[in-house]
């Protein structure tokens, strides 16, 4: 018998938009599952709690996006997606995880009260699937390489999809979505470019090496996990320092990972 205290709640999370802008664009589907597994295993308990809707966006979808997802102006219309289910059920999850969860969880939290307190795990960062043999972290390909096929773009598919491709049964141990447990009770920090006169090499040197730039407090930052840390303020010393690291680290709450 598995007690409590064997398990660990997930909810699997997927949006499709009208876009890919997160401040201008909006949810026209979401899909939920909320699933048990056992720690020690990653093995699928139960399936507790599964809850999809369309949602119409008030604006017309576009021909691209109809392409993309399927999804028509006529399916949408006057559907709306019931966001105190969703927070209900949202409460029952230990961590929520989406595949692409800084974009997800951007569109989620223009409407979820939940969201902002939990815990997201993000399937592409939270697994190294580079050191698994895989040189693409799409979930469409990901899953073409682990043997399936799916039907992607539609919310419930990808979730569904997800989960299978965390547990896939070619895993006896080390399965993925127990890596993705531990990474996502990890700290990450924000590593900034402080201190750092404009220079057009040094400018593509660290924006080559994966940092984005932020206008408002111009300054170029990075995101890295704690083993990171060190070895990126290495870099950065050599890259645009002199000999002493002159830059700005913050840590960021579990709850803040992959927000806006």
């Amino acid at each position: 018998m598995i007690t409590d205290q064997e398990c660990i709640s997930i909810g699997f999370l997927d949006t499709e938009t009208t876009g890919v802008n997160r401040v201008n664009d909006k949810i026209i589907e979401l899909a939920l599952k909320v699933v048990t597994f056992e720690k020690s295993s990653g093995m699928i308990v139960s399936i507790d709690q599964v809850y999809e809707s369309f949602n119409d966006p008030g604006e017309e979808i576009s021909q691209e996006i109809t392409m993309l997802t399927g999804i028509s102006n006529e399916m949408i219309q006057a559907q709306s997606i019931d966001w105190s289910m969703v927070d209900t059920i949202l409460k029952d999850a230990d961590i929520v995880v989406a595949h692409n969860a800084s974009f997800d969880r951007a569109f989620v939290e223009k409407h979820s009260s939940v969201s902002p307190n939990k815990i997201w795990a993000f399937s592409i960062n939270d697994i190294d699937w580079l050191s698994r043999g895989f040189s693409s972290f799409k979930q469409e390909l990901l899953c073409y390489w682990h043997g399936f096929y799916f039907e992607a773009h539609r919310a419930m598919n990808d979730v569904d999809a997800l989960i299978h491709l965390l547990t896939h049964p070619s895993y006896d141990i080390d399965r993925p979505v127990l890596e993705l447990i531990e990474n996502s009770q990890k700290p990450t920090y924000v590593i900034f470019a402080t201190n750092f006169n404009y220079d057009p090499v040094k400018k593509d040197i660290v924006k080559a090496n994966k940092y984005r730039w932020n206008a408002e407090d111009r300054v170029w930052y990075k995101t890295v996990s704690f083993d990171d840390l060190d070895k990126e303020k290495d870099w950065l010393t050599v890259a645009i320092y002199d000999f002493i690291f002159e830059g700005r680290v913050e840590e960021i709450n579990l709850n803040d990972k992959y927000k806006l």
